[in-house]
């Protein structure tokens, strides 16, 4: 049997980096762009014979070169990820993978969450998480029709109000879902807070956390999919799979979206929505953006508006709330990321 060593791939070693990106490519994975820690197992010769990594609470991208599978090495990378994880105080952890490869993350104490057939699994290392969650929304179910809306709000525009004044005014009651998943250029406890200000006025609103059961486009893992229009159709239905279970606790029988002029993967994805909810009895209503000066109004606009200063532009696409918020020295920060970044458009 030989002899193999574990440790960290950091972004600096190139030498690992490349090792780790050919084998990846060999066993069929591409690199996944939403990588913060990488390790790898290499033999006596410093050969990588398996890897794996993670993006905050998530595994991705594991491996074996193919003339060592059968040895236990990827239990050994899982098991080396998990602890890492752990060091870090992420004790929830999830993954997504070939459906194939669900069985053997089953055997390592990974639970099913939702499944797109001949695509993904999506899974979880606590037994009971989705159920304890839907338990936790379905307490504040109430009577009368329904309805949701789903929105990252980076920031919450009056486009965003728009949307959701028309869900409450077509409602009983509303649940209004803001993306948890902290990767946009605005920090998601500022992005809750604005919708929460932006919203306060309409009685008939509850806020949900979405937490780890619904992400971003920009971070669902396509490693292992094989083109970009199966990416964003198996995320969505994968998402609308998530997103039925979540209607049921909360006896929710609509779902509103905004139209999409600017981005294809966004108009994609709410074609797919629009596609697969109903089966679930969910109808999904797609609403015209509201204008401002002729032009839909976007959250991209606006985050570039903030990197360029330009204020005159922020009170026309803005709600009182978020414009006073951004001219106030709390957000100071905020918009010192935004400028140093070099695409607000589509982030």
């Amino acid at each position: 049997m030989s002899e193999y060593s574990i440790s960290e791939i950091k972004k600096s070693d190139a030498r690992g980096q490349r090792a780790m990106t050919c084998l990846l490519l060999k066993e069929g994975i591409d690199i996944d762009k939403n990588l913060d820690y990488s390790l790898g197992l290499f033999d006596e010769d410093y050969n990588l014979v398996a890897t794996g990594s993670c993006y905050k609470n998530t595994l991705r991208c594991m491996a074996v070169d193919s003339s060592h599978q059968g040895e236990g090495l990827l239990n050994q990378v899982v098991t080396a990820l998990i602890s890492f994880q752990y060091e870090q105080g992420n004790k929830d952890l999830f993954l997504y993978t070939k459906c194939d490869s669900a069985r053997f993350f089953g055997d390592l104490g990974f639970y099913e969450i939702a499944r797109i057939p001949d695509r993904v699994v999506f899974m979880e290392n606590r037994k009971n998480g989705f159920s304890h969650y839907l338990d936790e929304l379905s307490v504040q179910k109430v009577p009368g029709r329904c309805a949701a809306i789903v929105m990252n709000a980076n920031p919450f525009t009056k486009g965003h109000r728009y949307l959701v004044e028309k869900a409450s005014r077509e409602n009983d009651h509303l649940h209004l879902f803001v993306i948890s998943e902290d990767v946009s250029l605005i920090p998601f406890d500022v992005r809750f807070r604005l919708v929460k200000e932006g919203v306060s006025d309409l009685k008939n609103i509850t806020l949900h956390k979405t937490g780890s059961y619904i992400i971003s486009n920009a971070t669902f893992p396509s490693y292992f999919l094989k083109d970009s229009d199966t990416v964003i159709s198996s995320h969505a239905k994968l998402d609308a799979v998530v997103f039925s279970k979540i209607a049921q606790a909360l006896s929710i029988t609509k779902r509103y979206v905004g139209t999409e002029p600017f981005s294809r993967v966004t108009a994609l994805y709410n074609d797919t929505l629009k596609e697969v909810l109903p089966l679930s009895g969910v109808e999904v209503t797609e609403v015209d953006r509201v204008k401002s000066s002729d032009k839909e109004i976007s959250a991209s606009d606006v985050r570039l508006a903030l990197k360029n200063g330009d204020f005159n532009v922020l009170k026309e696409l803005l709600p009182a709330s978020s414009y006073d918020y951004f001219v106030s020295e709390e957000a100071a920060l905020v918009i010192e990321k935004i400028k140093a970044s070099a695409d607000v458009k589509h982030y």
